[in-house]
């Protein structure tokens, strides 16, 4: 007996990978959103302090470097601004959440915005170009194929 081979076209593999990353993403976010409602409870309790997110902020960068995710050691104002926007969920500051977010969103317009005033280069198929070259034939026009 042989072996059956599976066929998929490459729209059913797109949706496949497509529904993966839509799990993995929401299984992300869930985490979040645990993460964030377990701490703020520790935070308020006062189980976790400022300065206990400063020194495990610290001790993240330092073991990065030793396990060489990183090549350096984050420096002082690193560590603030991310024991910072930690401890803005943690307090659960929606104002300064929101703020973060809307610069965020800034920036990715002004990214995007650049990015369409780049030249492009835009690839067409050899059949689409064989047209065009039929179409122009009586003109002076020579191949639009690179060989």
């Amino acid at each position: 007996m042989q072996p059956r081979t599976m066929q998929m076209t490459l729209e059913d593999m797109l949706s496949l990978m497509m529904a993966r990353i839509d799990s993995v993403a929401m299984s992300e976010e869930s985490m979040k959103t645990k993460f964030d409602v377990l701490g703020r409870a520790l935070y308020k309790k006062g189980i976790i302090t400022d300065d206990d997110i400063i020194d495990a902020v610290r001790e993240q960068g330092r073991l990065m470097k030793a396990v060489g995710i990183a090549q350096n050691e984050l420096t002082e104002d690193e560590i603030k601004a991310i024991a910072d926007n930690i401890l803005v969920w943690l307090k659960g500051d929606a104002a300064t959440i929101r703020k973060s977010m809307e610069e965020y969103e800034q920036k990715l317009r002004e990214l995007a915005s650049q990015e369409v005033k780049k030249p492009r280069l835009d690839v067409a198929s050899p059949a689409v170009l064989s047209e065009l070259d039929k179409i122009t034939k009586g003109g002076k026009t020579g191949s639009k194929l690179l060989r």
